[in-house]
This record gives C-alpha cells, structure tokens and sequence, in this order.
C-alpha cells in the first residue's frame, strides 16, 4: 500500500500548481528580490576608476579576491554596492555558533527556544555589521593606496566606500530574511546562489571558446562536461544520504486508555557539515597567494616564491593541504552543530531509546560512535568533489564556477527549494482534501436526516 505522501505525489500535476496562488505569490516575489540583487552588483562605488580596478583584478582573480568573487555574484570584479556580498553575514553566524558552545549565557539563550533564538540572531546582526565595517575600511585603504585606483582618495571617500559597502551588506541581509518570510527557499542560500547560476554559463562559454580556439581538444571538453554531471549525481545521493538510527517509545497510559508504544527513526546526514569545511579551506589557502600578490614583491623574495610554488592553486602542497582542511573542518563543524549529548538527553526526557543501547550516557556514545564513522565519509565525500574539479579547472584554465564548491552550492540550494516547493503543493492539495470532505459532510447528513423522518 502506497502512503498518502505517496498517493498525494502521484496525483501531483500542472494544475495542482497553476491552483496554488500563494505559492506563486511567493515564487514571485523570490524572483523579483532576485533581480534587484543582480542589479545591485552592478552598480559600482562612487570614485573608483573601473578600468584600472579591471586590470587590477585580473592580476589577484587566482586569489581569495577570485573566491570571494564568486559567491558575491561578479560584484568584486565590478567592485558594486555589493561587493561585501552577504560573507560578513555568514562570518559573523560562524562566530556566533562557536560562542555560543563555551559561552554560558549564550548557550542558555539557545536552549530558551524561539525568544533565545531571536536574541542570538540581534547578536549576529550587530557582529555582521563591525565585521562588514572592518572589511570595508580594509578595502576602502587598500584601493586608496594603490594608485590610479581612486580619482579623488582622502577621508571622505573612506567614509563613502565604508557607508556603501557596509549599507550594502545590511541590505542584502534584510533582503535574504524577507526571502525566506514571504517567498520560496532560504534567502541568503538562494542569494548566494542567483550569484553563481548568473555566471555558469560565461564559464560554459570559456570552455567552448577554449575547444573551437584549439586550447583544449574536444575529447577533454567532454570529459569535463561529462565530469560535472557525475559530480553533480553524486552530490545529490550524498546528500540525500542518511544513516537512521531507530528510536523506540514505550507503551504509555492515559486514564483508562493504553497506548501503544510507537518507533522512529534519528536521521544522521552523511554531510551534516554541509559546503562549510569547502569555503573555510579555500579561503585559507588562498589567503597567502593574495598576500603575496598585493605585497608587490612577487618575484624578489625567496620565501614568497616557495608560497606561490608550493601553495599555488593547482599545485600538489595546495591539494593536499585543500584536502587534509576539508576533512578538519568537516569533524570540526558537525562537532559544532550536532551534539550528541543533548541528543541523547532529549530522547531520554521524551522516554525514547535506541534499541540495544542504554539510555543517557550510553546513548550519547553510541550516536558520537556513529556520527564519527559516516562524519569519515561525508568529508571523504567533500575531498572528492572538491579535489576533481580542481585539478582538471586549474590546468585547463576553466573559470571556478565550475569548481567544487559552487556545484556543492548550487545542487544543495536547489534540493531545498524544490523540496520546499513540493511541502507547499501538499499542503495545497491536503486543503483541497479537507474542502471536498467539508462539503460532502453536510449533504450525507440531510440524507440521514430525511431517512430518519421516513
């Protein structure tokens, strides 16, 4: 027998979504918020030489300057309004979530459910906003040093540069919460996203442009395509992937009723960190390249030399310090976000248990046994996905958006979206269900009712 999910899945059609006006509304509203974001990262900074930025750029695109580049949408390339991007957000909810594991008050604040929730968000906004304003003041005095970069360079163009950049971040941070409240999807995941989708298919062009020019053969334009669409396979079975551990509920009483006792199931994801360890390792590792690149010494010195040998993208120091940071923060982070403790305490104030294992403590090592084992394979997982593209991108000279982590991106925001979009056509045809049961209801009534005066 099918489940009523299934049943509901199956009988799932274009009209069942053309009847559903509120998640159109929402679909909308998702896609307009959408377009002013994409125009916001190309409207440049007021007293900047574009072109001089341009060539400037071209020289640190290798860097973090090219990372950050891409998950802000082309907006450092263009240096906008946006160039910040939402990275000061993401940092400063990073920061706040290892705070708030040793932090007393603010892991009680966590535990107070939605008004504790509401507070450490107040916390991350205000962190989001004097981490934006360093970023910016950082920005603003490097682009005045160099020179050519700035017409009319002095305080007041570090003020306006630190006001826009900043004014910037806030906004798109307002805009990612009223995507999330009134359309479809997470909004900073999906403004994250729009950025990168925006720019696959310039890259898809750079790697036909390299086929018809000769760069590369024919043959390896396939292999990469085809490349992508397996690691594009393999992300989203990762990612679906889950280990269940059954959950057992004993038989409980209430009044004179027994009921009997239910089970279910604790899912573990395979990559409970997500693209998280990806974006901490590459940035890291792309921290010395930059360096080196606007130190102005490249070249005369031996130290920096041996950096840009060694940990130039592409090399094997940078694989193998890329793949050996991808699987410590994987450990790192699901450490951070998933306790099994707590976990295990839950289940006990809940009166569940896992079969064959002891409530309490027992529980706890039991689940911290098991997350450490598919915690091996999800950062495995991640080395994989994100070492591949790497080392064929980097010699064939294919731009990163087509790298690892924007195709852990993009495939993960997409999953949620559309399992998102399917809740809101079951819920629509749940309402429909209960509106026809409503209106049959009275009619079989008047039929009782003229039987009985029979």
């Amino acid at each position: 027998m099918a489940s009523a999910a299934e049943q509901l899945a199956a009988n799932m059609s274009f009209s069942t979504f053309s009847k559903a006006k509120d998640l159109k509304r929402r679909l909308w509203f998702t896609l307009f918020a959408l377009i002013v974001y994409r125009i916001g990262t190309y409207i440049p900074i007021p007293g900047i030489n574009t072109e001089h930025f341009a060539a400037a750029f071209q020289k640190q695109s290798e860097g973090v300057l090219g990372l950050f580049n891409m998950f802000s949408g082309g907006a450092v390339e263009r240096l906008a309004i946006f160039a910040l991007g939402i990275m000061p957000y993401i940092s400063a909810s990073i920061i706040m979530q290892l705070v708030t594991s040793i932090h007393p008050h603010l892991e009680q604040l966590k535990k107070d459910g939605e008004h504790g929730r509401k507070i450490i968000n107040q916390y991350t906004r205000y962190s989001t906003v004097i981490l934006g304003s360093l970023q910016a003041y950082g920005i603003a005095a490097s682009l005045q040093s160099s020179d050519g970069l700035v017409l009319n360079p002095g305080l007041f163009f570090i003020l306006t540069t630190v006001l826009t950049l900043v004014g910037g971040t806030i906004f798109l941070m307002w805009l990612g919460d009223q995507i999330t409240a009134r359309g479809i999807g997470n909004g900073i995941s999906l403004i994250i996203f729009s950025g990168i989708v925006a720019a696959l298919p310039t890259a898809v062009a750079q790697l036909m442009d390299a086929g018809s020019t000769g760069a590369i053969s024919t043959l390896t334009q396939l292999g990469v395509l085809l490349s992508i669409v397996i690691l594009i396979s393999l992300i989203i079975v990762i990612e679906r992937a889950q280990r269940r551990l059954l959950v057992q509920y004993p038989k409980r009483q209430v009044g004179n009723k027994m009921f009997q006792g239910d089970t279910s199931h604790l899912p573990l994801k395979i990559n409970t960190s997500g693209v998280i360890p990806a974006i901490f390792a590459s940035s890291l590792l792309l921290l010395p390249t930059t360096i080196t690149g606007f130190s102005g010494l490249e070249g005369h010195s031996g130290w920096i030399n041996i950096v840009n040998t060694f940990l130039g993208r592409g090399q094997w120091g940078y694989l193998i310090f890329y793949g050996s940071m991808i699987v410590f923060f994987s450990f790192f982070y699901t450490a951070l976000v998933f306790n099994p403790t707590e976990t295990a305490d839950n289940l006990k104030k809940h009166g569940g248990f896992i079969i064959g294992i002891r409530p309490g403590e027992r529980t706890a090592k039991y689940i911290d046994y098991v997350l450490t084992r598919i915690t091996v394979l999800g950062s495995l997982y991640l080395v994989f996905v994100c070492l591949l593209p790497e080392i064929f991108l980097t010699g064939l000279g294919i731009s990163v958006f087509l790298g690892g982590t924007s195709l852990l991106i993009v495939v993960n925001v997409t999953m949620d979206t559309v399992s998102q979009i399917q809740s809101h056509l079951f819920a629509q045809q749940y309402e429909g269900l209960i509106k026809k049961s409503s209106l049959r209801s009275p009619k079989r009534s008047r039929k009782k009712g003229a039987k009985r005066k029979k």
